[in-house]
């Protein structure tokens, strides 16, 4: 068996937080990890989707290039899951030239077959910035929910798809103005032809996950129809088309196709550039998308009929899509950075305390909510109590009165082989509950048993066999090993860190496979000790805590399009008084050349009117007029201050 283990393509628009990590990338990982332990033809499969319109808003908003804004994000959210730990045979991008290439022919073929349409569509057009609004340059009311902040293509709240032009109250993302509808021409992917195909395929998927199921029915029972697949924009892969040479695919359109592109960058980088066809083009291959319920709709209906167009590849196999994951009981925003972002993490803390507290508390069928006290309590009453606890007290007491040695000749008792069993029944139902995306009871499974292995130290009181039975003591002591051997297994997937320690200690080298743990090697000599969980004391989490309740100030810089709307003129002094009743406005009236205005300015404790008139300044000719102490001021002179003197600025 192959499978093809593919994470959703996160946004080269910022890096990666836990809500990213428990919906696609965690549970890919674990899933994985386990395969490979068990000897499957596995490969795991990402990059980071550089395309659409989050990139280019960010690009404008911090006045740089797109290219610039993914080549940074993607290096941070690299860096962000390799200090997590997720292990991908391939991360790649959605800039290559490869997966430009790729998602063109996609295209072509597509076309050819006449399930692509041409049609001129009404569109949102701002005038202030000049410029067709693609979705997420728009914003406004959700018309099926009312969330006053849903995007042009999508509610976060509902999670409904949306056309931009259907929302009320809608205003551009960019200026905040009301924009115009006004005609264009787009390109349409002909859904609703495939939608008996799409019905059908999904009638074999009557074990996928519920919400997955019921996401997937209730869009078919609206009927499926065409979508734009094209975008006015600059950025993106280009429209293989002489006609539409000035616009680029629809993110949502390409980018699922960089699993294919990722695949084959992968092939290319083991020197053997045909190995992806073994697996995309194979189907006797596992395809597995892991994803958040966000993007359900386009892997269960939108990705499958593309794929079913062009004919080639596989379908996908299954989709474990993850619920939302809360924060201290909000939704996770990062407009409003209230988040974990990962990078911040594993600058404080060990990646797998915040493995394990996710993986136990997975939002598998429900939104679930995450608190920096329950992690901690998750890290010290179990990670470092129980588990941490007995390996702990195993090997010191291995060390301590053993000489780190451990007899090998045994003669094991009822009460050893039960709780040998119960190592092999666990490795089976945690193998069966990954293998079927129930990783939260997976997790769970193997903490049960950590603490069953201390109930087992306990009632043996080996400190008690030390004097009064040798010989039964190196059958405890042989047994308890086992099962620290055993957790250098089972946990691996889940806290691989954790279990090489593990496995440093007992002097085993090298990968382990997932079998293994049905009899683990047992060692003769312990050589080495080493704790595997520090706690973490409440001023560290109150620190973590407070960080949420005193975010950072939201960045109050301006993009170069906003100040290229500022018109500054100058403007010549012709008369200046004091304002009655204030010490510090200054009325003046000012020729502009082709007028007069009349403006106030809060400079009459460092210049006196006598002084300024004559003078020339610098004025914003197009700011809006404001009263003053009862007078209009129809401009506004530019001046600079240290707090402690100002000064006017003159040409």
């Amino acid at each position: 068996m192959k499978i093809l283990v593919t994470s959703a393509l996160p946004y080269a628009n910022g890096d990666i937080h836990l809500g990213h990590l428990a919906g696609a990338y965690l549970p890919a990982d674990i899933y994985t990890r386990y395969f490979r332990m068990k000897g499957t033809d596995i490969i795991h499969i990402s990059g980071t989707d550089e395309h659409g319109v989050p990139i280019t808003l960010k690009a404008k908003q911090e006045g740089v290039s797109p290219q610039q804004i993914v080549d940074r994000y993607h290096n941070i959210i690299k860096e962000s899951f390799k200090g997590i730990n997720i292990s991908f045979d391939n991360f790649s991008r959605t800039s290559l030239s490869l997966h430009h290439k790729l998602s063109q022919e996609f295209f072509k073929r597509i076309y050819s077959k006449g399930l692509i349409e041409k049609r001129e569509i009404k569109q949102f057009y701002c005038k202030q910035c000049k410029m067709f609004l693609a979705d997420r340059y728009v914003e406004g009311t959700c018309p099926h929910c009312g969330n006053e902040n849903a995007r042009g293509d999508q509610c976060e709240v509902c999670g409904r798809w949306i056309e931009p032009t259907l929302l009320k109250k809608p205003r551009c993302k960019i200026c905040g103005s009301t924009p115009e509808i006004t005609s264009t021409i787009h390109y349409f992917f002909k859904l609703n032809e495939l939608e008996p195909s799409i019905k059908k395929w999904l009638q074999t998927k009557p074990n996928w996950k519920e919400n997955v199921l019921r996401f997937s029915h209730g869009w078919l029972k609206e009927g499926l129809k065409p979508r734009a697949i094209t975008r006015d924009l600059s950025w993106g892969v280009k429209v293989p088309l002489e006609e539409a040479k000035n616009k680029v695919l629809y993110v949502w359109f390409d980018a699922p196709i960089g699993y294919i592109s990722s695949t084959m960058e992968w092939a290319q980088k083991k020197g053997e550039p045909d190995k992806w066809k073994d697996y995309w083009l194979d189907s006797k291959t596992k395809l597995v998308h892991f994803i958040g319920k966000d993007n359900i709709v386009f892997h269960a209906i939108v990705w499958p009929a593309m794929l079913m167009a062009y004919n080639e590849f596989i379908l996908p196999t299954d989709i474990p899509a993850n619920e939302f994951l809360n924060l201290e009981g909000k939704p996770l925003s990062t407009s409003r950075n209230w988040a974990v972002w990962v990078g911040d993490y594993i600058k404080e803390f060990p990646a797998d305390p915040l493995r394990y507290a996710l993986a136990v508390n997975l939002p598998e069928n429900r939104d679930i909510d995450f608190t920096w006290k329950d992690f901690q309590a998750r890290n010290n009453n179990e990670l470092a109590d129980i588990l941490g606890n007995f390996v702990n007290r195993v090997i010191v007491f291995i060390k301590k009165y053993l000489s780190g040695n451990i007899s090998l000749n045994i003669q094991l008792k009822a009460e050893d082989e039960e709780i040998l069993k119960k190592s092999k029944e666990t490795l089976n139902n945690v193998a069966q509950y990954i293998e079927t995306y129930e990783i939260k009871r997976a997790a769970r499974c193997w903490m049960d048993l950590a603490g069953e292995a201390n109930k087992y130290f306990d009632a043996q009181a080996p400190w008690k066999l030390r004097k009064e039975n040798p010989e039964r003591l190196n059958t405890v002591i042989y047994t308890l090993t086992k099962l620290v051997s055993f957790f250098g297994i089972v946990t691996s997937p889940f806290i691989p860190e954790s279990a090489e320690k593990i496995n440093r200690m007992l002097g085993i080298k090298g990968k382990r496979s997932w079998d293994e743990g049905l009899n683990p090697y047992v060692p003769s000599h312990i050589e080495e000790q080493i704790i595997l969980f520090k706690k973490i004391e409440d001023k560290t989490i109150n620190k973590q805590i407070k960080k949420l309740k005193n975010p950072p100030k939201e960045d109050d810089r301006i993009d170069i399009e906003i100040l290229k709307k500022v018109e500054l003129v100058v403007a010549k002094v012709l008369e200046a008084e004091k304002v009655k009743g204030s010490s510090k406005l200054i009325k003046l009236l000012v020729s502009l050349g082709d007028e007069k205005r009349t403006i106030v300015a809060g400079i009459g404790k460092h210049y006196t009117p006598e002084e300024l008139i004559g003078e020339k300044i610098i004025i914003v000719r197009n700011l809006k007029p404001a009263k003053l102490m009862g007078i209009e001021s129809n401009g506004m002179l530019l001046a600079a201050s240290n707090n402690e003197t100002l000064t006017i600025l003159k040409p």
